[in-house]
């Protein structure tokens, strides 16, 4: 994908696990169930163990390995169809909650003319990680206010090693987050960041604050079977919004992206269908005309996209 437009930022296998429920105001917080939280996005449980051995290598940390097909994904003005492997871990300790993944572009060297990865001068690492740090743990009690349960310093990090500068993103999303009790099976989180962008691609807004991201994650479990699977929807929706990337006319200051996951999972094997709706994604204006040095062409940042993947969690 040509500078400035080859962002991934592709989280797919969102993970769900522990948050912390309130403890009284005399002790410290202390984690509760595991369907407390949707920050954590997990589409399956988290490692815990059902006897004297846990099935997973960590009774905390969970890790697991998936190959992904995607088609469609707008995170730049040309759409990409990538196969990638992604490896993932999340699990909450102490007052820390850690989500995050590390992918491998186009590892089977199939894609579409818009995707570059690690066999062909692309970029052979993209990574996000994704802690919150409980402040209700550290204040030893319980901050929860109506339905808002927990409250936490939040970030986000993105990294994409591009083969050069002009090629590379490193953003930073740092705020707060909280968990929200919907008194229902719905598990909702939500976060509120300002940005800092590093390398951007080449785009205007580099080495800057610019910006904002508001973002919701819920989860529902939907079904169990006799055969030991579990049936489980995730969603998540980023908004960013106020950046100056719209003083360019192919560029916009708002841009959403809503996904949405059905995985099907067992202990360790998991499979996952996703539907992804892109909006301005990348903050590029859809239908702007573009030329990256290959001849003119429109912008495709509006519509769907579509993930498959198979993995095994470890």
């Amino acid at each position: 994908m040509p500078a400035t437009s080859k962002t991934r930022s592709a989280r797919l296998l969102p993970l769900l696990f522990a948050a912390t429920s309130m403890a009284c105001a005399a002790a410290p917080a202390q984690p509760a169930s595991p369907t407390d939280s949707a920050q954590g996005e997990s589409l399956s449980p988290p490692a815990e163990p059902t006897s004297s051995k846990s099935a997973y290598f960590s009774d905390w940390f969970n890790q697991d390995l998936t190959l992904i097909g995607s088609k469609d994904i707008s995170f730049g003005p040309q759409p990409v169809d990538d196969v990638y492997l992604e490896y993932e871990y999340f699990g909450r300790k102490g007052p820390f909650e850690l989500y995050g993944y590390v992918d491998v572009p186009k590892i089977l060297d199939i894609g579409n003319r818009n995707d570059k990865g690690v066999w062909d001068h692309g970029s052979p690492l993209f990574m996000e990680h994704e802690p919150r740090v409980s402040i209700d743990y550290l204040a030893g009690r319980s901050l929860a206010v109506g339905p808002f349960k927990e409250w936490y310093l939040a970030f986000d990090w993105i990294y994409d090693h591009g083969s050069n500068s002009a090629n590379r993103a490193n953003t930073l999303y740092s705020g707060f987050g909280t968990d929200i009790d919907t008194h229902s099976r719905v598990n909702l989180s939500a976060n509120l960041y300002a940005r800092y962008q590093w390398d951007n691609y080449g785009a205007s807004n580099e080495y800057s604050w610019d910006g904002y991201r508001a973002q919701l994650k819920y989860v529902v479990p939907i079904a169990s079977f006799d055969n030991g699977a579990s049936l489980t929807y995730i969603g998540f929706t980023n908004f960013d919004f106020g950046s100056d990337l719209k003083e360019d006319p192919a560029r916009t200051a708002n841009s959403t992206v809503a996904t949405n996951v059905l995985l099907y999972a067992f202990t360790h094997l998991r499979f996952t269908l996703v539907g992804r709706y892109f909006h301005n994604g990348g903050n590029w204006q859809d239908g702007s005309e573009l030329n990256f040095g290959d001849g003119n062409f429109r912008a495709r940042s509006d519509g769907w996209g579509y993930y498959a993947g198979i993995g095994y969690q470890f």
